[in-house]
């Protein structure tokens, strides 16, 4: 009998490219679609499901992912019947076996799914929900495009409750137009007062092909257009830094650990999935534009709707040791535990002082990086200046 432990983990990653409206700051591959659409979409994803779960026997899902986009806006009985999919082309079991449940996430705007599909949901097995709420004040979704309210936010979040979801993730946005810290600050206690399992704190990026580009995307135009009119210009990054810090402040007090530069999490509700890429394990991903890697090997579906339905895959490339080395710190050293020097090892079979001694040196004596045993991991300024610290890992 097949010892299903010593099978290989997986995690499967779904992208679902639709939403309500697009807000003013996306760039995800994600638009507005008709009931048709969707529903032609749905089942060109199963398809892909089938057709590609053969390619990878020996394999046990540990943890899915549905993101997008807005997979909520998909009804009940479509997530279903992707999710009935998955399952049926794939073991979904932990090493643990049958008492180790699966990961399976689900994104979800608020607004988009009510108290009976929540309970559907669940009923599911979708066990993990993560709210894109971004900001808890209602002049700060309206600039962002969001289409819903702080109030309708909460409706979500209580209807989540009592669906039955345990394990809740809220995502906030620091640095947005017009914020000031103490707005900021307002929206992480409140959020906190909830009590989430996992927050998720990033700040705005202005990305090119956005209207807020053409509106923020260079400051000195900015400045230019709207003077010193602080409800239309961008935090300072004194501004911005402190936010940044403020976050790490009231969540530690409110019982959070950061276990990655951007993610909080009481104990024991990280998010397995996204460990799973910080720790370049294996994943598959299915659905428009979706990226995978596996076995060293990292490829992505066509964005294209026409090119994607005819199921072509952008072209496989595979990591050169370099490469997989420069992957292995960059991503590793974005988890506040670091890496180890002798997992780098195991992975390489050359020492970590003989790739990158005089990096590690370097950034020690500048105090961004520090070591305990055989962990290395970035300081609280390393993390900080998290960008230019782990670019010194390129070859």
């Amino acid at each position: 009998m097949e010892n299903r432990a010593e099978r290989k983990a997986l995690s499967l990653y779904v992208h679902i490219p639709f939403c309500v409206r697009k807000c003013a700051y996306c760039d995800f591959l994600s638009a507005p679609a008709s009931e048709k659409e969707k529903e032609h979409y749905v089942n060109i994803l199963c398809g892909e499901i089938e057709r590609e779960a053969v390619r990878y026997p020996g394999y046990r899902v540990e943890t899915v992912f549905f993101g997008g986009g807005t997979p909520t806006v998909l009804k009940p009985d479509q997530l279903d019947k992707i999710l009935c999919k998955l399952k049926s082309c794939f073991m979904m079991e932990t090493a643990e076996g049958a008492d180790g449940e699966p990961e399976i996430t689900l994104e979800c705007n608020p607004g988009t799914a009510a108290g009976e599909d929540l309970r559907k949901l669940r009923g599911m097995g979708f066990n993990r929900l993560s709210l894109g709420l971004q900001s808890a004040r209602n002049e700060e979704l309206r600039k962002l495009g969001r289409i819903h309210t702080w109030e309708e936010f909460l409706e979500t979040w209580y209807s989540a409750r009592k669906a039955g979801f345990r394990n809740i993730n809220v995502d906030l946005m620091a640095a947005l137009p017009g914020q000031r810290v103490e707005s900021y600050v307002n929206s992480i206690e409140r959020v906190v007062e909830l009590s989430p399992e996992h927050i998720s704190a990033y700040s705005l990026i202005i990305e090119e092909g956005t209207p807020f580009y053409e509106r923020y995307g260079e400051a000195d135009e900015q400045r230019k257009r709207y003077g010193e009119d602080r409800e239309h210009l961008l935090p300072t990054e004194e501004e911005e830094r402190a936010m940044y810090e403020r976050t790490r402040e009231i969540l530690a007090r409110g019982g959070y650990h950061r276990y990655e530069i951007s993610n909080y999490a009481r104990p024991g509700y990280e998010c397995r999935h996204n460990i799973t890429y910080w720790k370049r394990g294996d994943y598959l991903g299915f659905g428009l534009g979706a990226a995978s890697l596996m076995k060293n090997c990292r490829f992505a579906n066509a964005g294209v709707l026409t090119e994607y339905e005819g199921g072509l895959r952008r072209e496989e490339r595979q990591l050169s040791v370099q490469e997989q080395m420069e992957e292995f710190m960059f991503l590793g050293l974005r988890l506040t535990e670091g890496v180890t020097c002798g997992a780098f090892w195991d992975a390489f079979h050359v020492s970590i002082e003989n790739i990158y001694g005089s990096v590690l040196k370097k950034l020690e004596c500048q105090g961004l990086l520090a070591r305990e045993g055989e962990r290395i991991f970035l300081t609280g300024p390393g993390i900080d200046v998290s960008n230019m610290a782990l670019a010194e890992f390129l070859l």
